[in-house]
């Protein structure tokens, strides 16, 4: 079956965000998952952002911090270990991103949000950080003529 070419682009994107989630810790940059697009960095800069409305540094640090948060809530290890785990090199720059994406500090974070013991996917979907003025539409959208 051949793709339209909006769907070869659509399914490029996907493979370099899927590189972005399993590999969120380690130092990544646009030239690398331009590669993985087989995009330039230019053009992967622009084309991630119309797909995913943020761009691929932003989509990198939210991905980031909401590894942050689920460990911050699920274990005690000190704050720093933490930022260096999900691929921050600066507990500055962390604290400083966090409390962007999330409105407060980690410390703070942690203090209001004690373990839950229900799935972590369901934890992660329901304090996923969320840009005030965007609306979060699920990838399965359900059929209103199914049924």
């Amino acid at each position: 079956m051949e793709l339209s070419p909006r769907e070869d682009l659509n399914r490029r994107m996907l493979r370099a965000r899927d590189e972005m989630d399993r590999r969120y810790a380690e130092p990544l940059d646009v030239p690398t998952l331009a590669a993985v697009a087989h995009l330039s960095p230019s053009q992967f800069g622009r084309v991630f952002k119309e797909v995913y409305g943020e761009t691929p540094h932003r989509y990198l640090q939210r991905r980031r911090v909401e590894r942050a948060m689920t460990l911050l809530r699920q274990t005690d290890r000190p704050v720093t270990d933490i930022a260096w785990d999900v691929g921050f090199a600066s507990l500055g720059t962390f604290s400083r991103t966090f409390a962007t994406v999330v409105g407060c500090s980690p410390t703070q974070f942690r203090a209001r949000h004690e373990p839950v013991h229900v799935p972590s996917c369901f934890i992660a979907a329901w304090t996923r950080p969320r840009d005030g003025a965007r609306t979060v539409v699920s990838e399965k959208r359900a059929d209103p003529d199914a049924g």
